[in-house]
This record gives C-alpha cells, sequence and structure tokens, in this order.
C-alpha cells in the first residue's frame, strides 16, 4: 500500500483506510459480516481480484478478520473488529455528508447501502412517538430494523418477533423511502400501519447549496 508519509492523523487514517473502496467495504461489513460472494455481489463494479487485495489490506490493518460461522452452516465470514467498528461514525459522517451531493446517474442503492442511508437519514420528528421492530427482507438480504425513543438500529439479521415485515427489493424500497411511492400491501406483513410509519421517518436530505425555500 501507498503511503502520504505524513504524520498528520488524517493522513495516516488514509494509509489505512484510503485506497479505493476500501471504505465502501467497511460500509458492506458495518451491518455484520458477509462471505467474500456477497461482498463481491454487493460491490459489483469492483473485480474480485481487488476485493481479495482490500480485505488482504483491511486484515493487515487490524481493521478486518476472517471467521469460520459455527454448524450448519460452516461459512467462512468476513468482520470488522473493535477497531474496524471504530470508523462507523468517520462512515456515517461521509454517508450524511455525502447524501447532500448531486446524485450518480446510476441511483439505485444496494440493499448495504440502503440500510446504511435509513440509518443516516432517520429523523427522530418525524418518526414521532414510533416503537417498532421492522424487519426488511430485500432480496436475498435480511435487516432487522428497531424504531424507539427516537432513535434506530438496523443490523444484518432478523427479529425474533418483529411487529412487521416488509419484503421488497432494494430498488423498490428506496422508491418508497426516498422518493414517495407508496407502500404497497401485499409487501407488508404485521402491522401495516406501524409499517407505514416506519417507511415515512426518513426525509430526504435538501442537496447541498439549495435555498432554505427550495
Amino acid at each position: 500500500m501507498r503511503s502520504y508519509d505524513d504524520p498528520c492523523g488524517v493522513a495516516r487514517a488514509l494509509d489505512a483506510v484510503g485506497e479505493r473502496w476500501a471504505l465502501l467495504v467497511v460500509r458492506d461489513l458495518l451491518l455484520g459480516p458477509k462471505r467474500f460472494s456477497d461482498l463481491a455481489a454487493g460491490l459489483a463494479g469492483m473485480s474480485q481480484n481487488v476485493l481479495a487485495q482490500r480485505l488482504r489490506d483491511l486484515e493487515a490493518q487490524g481493521l478486518v478478520r476472517r471467521r469460520l460461522l459455527g454448524p450448519p452452516s460452516r461459512a467462512r465470514v468476513y468482520e470488522l473488529t473493535d477497531a474496524g467498528y471504530e470508523l462507523e461514525e468517520v462512515v456515517l459522517a461521509l454517508a450524511r455528508w455525502g447524501s447532500r451531493a448531486p446524485q450518480v446517474a446510476r441511483a439505485t442503492l444496494t440493499a448495504d447501502a440502503l440500510a446504511l442511508a435509513l440509518r443516516t437519514t432517520f429523523d427522530a420528528g418525524a418518526a414521532g412517538d414510533l416503537h417498532a421492530r421492522v424487519d426488511l427482507h430485500l432480496g436475498a438480504d435480511r435487516f432487522a430494523a428497531e424504531v424507539t425513543a427516537g432513535r434506530i438500529r438496523i443490523g444484518r439479521g432478523e427479529s425474533v418477533d418483529p411487529d412487521a415485515v416488509v419484503t421488497i427489493d432494494a430498488a423498490a424500497m428506496q422508491a418508497i423511502v426516498f422518493g414517495g411511492a407508496d407502500l404497497p400491501s401485499d409487501v407488508v406483513s404485521g402491522d401495516r400501519e406501524l409499517a407505514e410509519r416506519f417507511v415515512r421517518a426518513f426525509p430526504r436530505p435538501e442537496p447541498r447549496g439549495a435555498s432554505a425555500t427550495g
């Protein structure tokens, strides 16, 4: 890995995670462990050779480790170390800042990017007194979200007893949450009213430079 050869903390941090794709790998592991094939699927613009190199780099920095899941899966996954999870606030801050920048031509979020966007755009005022556990089945990806006391938590996996389950693809969920599309009744099982309130708790960020009056 190249180095900035600069003692500044910013430069030293970029020595560790400044290579192209590195922080996106971290982003996709913030919500829980993933197999190599799942990481590759979520980072479609990245070759598998580059992904393997970035994972080796992050392992060498002590930010990522490999682990063998117990039975019945016995799958080998990559996960963040404690030091890797210390990057969470950095990634979330970048996500909030970047959400106000002009969108790229391909504006469809991956499932992991959408889950992270829900964390960074959650609005306690819009949620009000909402208290709910909502599972999101976004294609093959599963996320458990909990809103309580004006805060949201989202992680990979499923709740033991969710109030509602939304089964939909990531693009359609993005259109509902950030585009104002209706939530179809046939994608919700459980408490539909709570699911409706949940998807309306994420106002789209105002683009940077927009006037206060829009």
